[in-house]
């Protein structure tokens, strides 16, 4: 029998370019676990969240950033919340379960998306082209999360800074969101 040796490979391949005052990069290294509210087990997940991380359980379209845990614990729907934090390893949502003392079903996502920051004076001009929300400061906060379309692909977009915003959208169709994003920035820088 073969001796074989699968090795992880990001969605991307590590993709990493500079614009006119644009950065358009790949993240790797994030885990993401989707954790679901069990019926009559908000409280319970809230309390769980804010004594393993230090922060409130965030409304449905906010995101709370966590020092004490290292998270991003983003507002997702009504009953689910997305945890997302660095780690490398196969049992993402096995460490989350534990830390939240099986408070919310936990499921694994990482390997589920791909991750891109656009960054930069120029990025809310370029996401304007292709994203239907408002990304005005005033409208979308730091910390503010969506899901949206860009292009009839899906995505989730969390501002992460003051010029800066994690797109996370699903692998199966990660070169073509890259393109996208790519050609919008082009466009416009």
């Amino acid at each position: 029998m073969p001796d074989l040796a699968l090795e992880p490979q990001s969605p991307l391949a590590g993709y990493d370019r500079e614009f006119d005052g644009v950065t358009l990069n790949e993240v790797s290294g994030l885990a993401l676990v989707s954790v679901a509210v069990p019926m009559g087990g908000r409280d319970r997940l809230a309390s769980e969240i804010e004594s393993v991380f230090g922060v409130t359980l965030p409304d449905v379209g906010s995101s709370s950033y966590s020092e004490k845990g290292k998270a991003r614990v983003l507002g997702m729907q009504r009953d689910q919340v997305f945890i997302a934090f660095e780690y490398h390893g196969d049992d993402a949502a096995t460490r989350i379960r534990d830390k939240l003392r099986d408070s919310g079903y936990c499921n694994d996502q990482s390997d589920s998306w791909a991750m891109l920051r656009i960054a930069g004076a120029g990025c809310r001009r370029a996401l304007e082209r292709i994203c239907m929300l408002d990304l005005d400061p005033g409208s979308f906060a730091i910390g503010s999360v969506s899901r949206t379309t860009m292009e009839h692909l899906g995505v989730i977009i969390l501002r992460d800074g003051l010029n800066s915003f994690l797109l996370l959208s699903p692998r199966s169709s990660a070169r073509s969101f890259l393109h996208v994003v790519e050609t919008s920035i082009i466009n416009t820088t």
